[in-house]
């Protein structure tokens, strides 16, 4: 397909998040530089002695794998043998100025048949690279240990800034600056609210809030009084947002005007336990009924810290919780602790070499991770600067850095493509970032955009809210999402290990003896990190839910009795050990920049289909990011009502959970164990040329209509948008 021809979007699709069309498909494998080198099978060997199992499925019988071993080595050692032998007899019968010489070629000729000269040579590219990081991963431990050992809090490290820079710009938000003393007035001033209402350690208060700076110094301030505050995603609705609050165990709920619809619609039937508090722009405004006015409760409030009868937080309490990307209608909560979150932040500044000097740039949502704590973080741990905006505007990106004079820019991978999509502007280069770092900018486009928009570095970095496989790209490296070191692998212990095909590639595939095999170089596997209890990098908090923590562990690794996190990504290595992303796996795909867990949409669909089996799965749309969502139904008699469907989808389920393809099935086929299958029906796709079923698609309109050949080649060139 010759992308050419397409339609390029107009800068109002691209405000409404319709990505651009990729450039020519021919140039793909020459941005993909970084994927294409030969990997050697120690690539990744980090936490495993010696890798266990069997050999990979599909090859040859094991006895003639060892067979062909040994005979190996009879040649090498024969050869070796051989060679010495006549070393010898040059040096006893012509002396040693013949001898010394042969012996010299003769190790130079075994050292580079045994391959090992491969290896130094890895070793010494690679060398700088390990060696920086090294040195950053030890400034790292030791600032972390310097806050262990004090037993600071988010809320003392900040008080330090407080009194050094009170008058330094510490958010700005859409023209309004506000500085640390600011922010720190705000928060006193909530956790005095919260003290004088009986709020004490270990409760729980919801924040449910657009992006701004009150949102920041909310949870901040009840975080002094030790209250756990779940950051929860504003963009969630009657089910989902209702789970989310019961989930949590919330004692009361925080939310601004503009989402008091939201909350009314499930005031009801929230616990009669939960306390309402309404945030409005100003004073002595209406409020929901049974709900308190926090901002005019907010007013006469002191603004210096609560002292007196308020139980002193401590380094590993729990501070926030973070629902994985993986909102589908059950959103899962991660535990962050105090400990957790000075670590993600200060990993991602010192490794990625950020300054305290710097300005930020992050419109992502301060309900994840990423902006919450990765960009906020450098605000509240390094008195940094961070400008954040109410939402992203490929239009205003980089004008924004240009406007706010930032040095350091947050992205996600769809950003990336709605922003190099903009039409090309004296913007693009006019301003001073000297780094952008963030998570999925794809290769078939990284090129392009650091040229377009003259960016000198790219920090793309991998990892998990919950997780501790947590890497950074620092050497620029096309494509690489972070790396292993081949020298010293151990340091930072993770790995990639081999997936059962038959699981969709979401369990592990273990040998004879029940542990897992390590992957060979270029060979797709699971991603894990090794677990190791109190230790910040290496530990797994999970999640509230103690069952959904469990699901994230594989046991038995590499011997009996160790652990690690299940990231439940496909990765694969280089021979440098630098890292790439190849896929999620089994149950989860990504879809709109958001993970979706196929197991929840598929519970939605068939309680909205009268129960009939559901099959929910990832298919791949060219030219588009990550996997649209497709719907198997079985419905042999049609009596499926598409309409109904698409009007129960939409008010269950979030807008980028909602499955953009719709099959109705004539047969199901299941497992042994009476699961249904779904690897075939993945591997089909949506071509309903290929395809007996009848096959419908989500109209821009919000209606399933059917997909007919005209259509899919539409949709294929871009030219309908999903």
């Amino acid at each position: 397909m010759n992308n050419n021809d397409e339609r390029k979007p107009s800068i109002v699709d691209v405000e409404k998040g319709q990505p651009e069309h990729e450039h020519a498909r021919q140039q793909q494998q020459q941005q993909q530089v970084a994927g294409s080198r030969l990997r050697p099978p120690s690539a990744l060997e980090p936490f495993a002695s010696e890798p266990s199992g069997d050999d990979q499925p599909g090859s040859r019988s094991a006895s003639g794998d060892r067979f062909r071993l040994v005979l190996l080595y009879v040649l090498q050692f024969t050869s070796v043998g051989a060679s010495i032998a006549a070393v010898v007899l040059i040096w006893v019968y012509m002396g040693w100025e013949f001898g010394l010489p042969a012996l010299l070629i003769t190790l130079a000729a075994v050292f580079i048949a045994s391959g090992w000269w491969r290896w130094w040579y890895i070793a010494f590219v690679t060398a700088p690279r390990d060696i920086k990081a090294l040195t950053r991963y030890i400034k790292l431990l030791g600032l972390v240990r310097k806050h262990a050992k004090n037993n600071a809090t988010i809320g003392d490290i900040f008080a330090e800034f407080v009194s050094k820079q009170p008058e330094k710009a510490c958010l700005i938000f859409e023209g309004r600056t506000w500085t640390f003393r600011e922010v720190n007035d705000y928060s006193n001033r909530l956790a005095n609210v919260f003290h004088s209402h009986g709020y004490k350690h270990g409760d729980v208060v919801g924040l449910l809030q657009e992006n701004r700076p009150e949102f920041v110094a909310t949870w901040l301030g009840l975080s002094k009084l030790g209250v756990i505050v779940p950051l929860i995603n504003h963009n969630l609705r009657k089910n989902a947002l209702m789970h989310s609050v019961t989930v949590a165990n919330c004692n009361a709920l925080i939310y601004g005007e503009a989402l008091a619809d939201a909350v009314a619609e499930i005031a009801d039937t929230l616990p009669s336990a939960v306390a309402l508090y309404q945030v409005n722009e100003a004073t002595q405004q209406p409020v929901l009924a049974n709900a308190k006015d926090l901002t005019t409760l907010m007013q006469s409030a002191s603004k210096e810290q609560p002292v007196n009868g308020v139980k002193k937080p401590n380094h590993h309490d729990k501070l926030i919780y973070i629902y994985t990307s993986g909102t589908t209608g059950l959103p899962k909560a991660a535990v962050i602790t105090h400990s957790r979150y000075i670590f993600i932040a200060a990993a991602i500044s010192l490794v990625a070499g950020f300054r305290a000097d710097d300005t930020f740039y992050t419109p992502l949502p301060l309900y994840h991770t990423a902006g919450g704590m990765m960009s906020i973080g450098q605000a509240l741990l390094f008195g940094a600067t961070v400008v954040t905006r109410k939402k992203f505007s490929a239009s205003q990106f980089f004008a924004d850095c240009q406007k706010y004079n930032c040095t350091i820019a947050q992205y996600i991978g769809e950003m990336c493509r709605y922003i190099l999509a903009t039409p090309v502007s004296p913007v693009d280069k006019a301003h001073k970032v000297r780094l952008i770092f963030g998570n999925g900018l794809r290769p078939q486009i990284w090129p392009q955009f650091v040229e377009r928009f003259n960016i000198p570095r790219v920090a793309e970095f991998y990892g998990a809210t919950e997780g501790n496989a947590n890497i950074v790209n620092i050497d620029n490296t096309v494509g690489a999402i972070g790396f292993v070191s081949r020298i010293i692998p151990v340091v930072y212990p993770i790995s990639i290990i081999r997936a059962d095909p038959a699981t969709g590639y979401s369990e592990p595939l273990r040998g004879k003896d029940g542990l897992c095999q390590l992957c060979k170089p270029n060979e797709p596997g699971l991603f894990i990190g090794k677990i190791i209890p109190n230790n910040p990098s290496r530990a797994f908090l999970g999640y509230v839910d103690k069952g959904a923590t469990e699901k994230k562990i594989v046991r038995d690794i590499f011997r009996k009795g160790d652990a690690a996190f299940l990231s439940g990504d496909l990765l694969v290595a280089d021979e440098r050990g630098s890292l790439f992303f190849k896929d999620r796996t089994g149950d989860t795909y990504r879809w709109k920049g958001e993970n979706v867990s196929t197991s929840e949409v598929e519970a939605e669909v068939s309680n909205a289909c009268g129960y009939r089996d559901t099959v929910v799965y990832g298919v791949e749309v060219p030219n588009l990011e990550g996997r649209a969502g497709m719907a198997a139904i079985l419905d042999p008699e049609r009596q499926v009502d598409l309409e109904q469907l698409a009007r129960t989808l939409k008010d269950t389920l979030p807008s980028y959970a909602r499955p953009q393809f719709v099959r109705l099935l004539s047969k199901v086929d299941m497992t042994g164990t009476f699961k249904l299958k779904k690897l075939d029906l993945q591997l089909e796709g949506f071509d309903p040329s290929g395809i007996e079923d009848s096959v419908y698609y989500l109209t821009p309109k919000g209606q399933y209509e059917l997909l007919t050949p005209a259509i899919y080649e539409q949709i294929v060139r871009g030219e309908v948008r999903l």
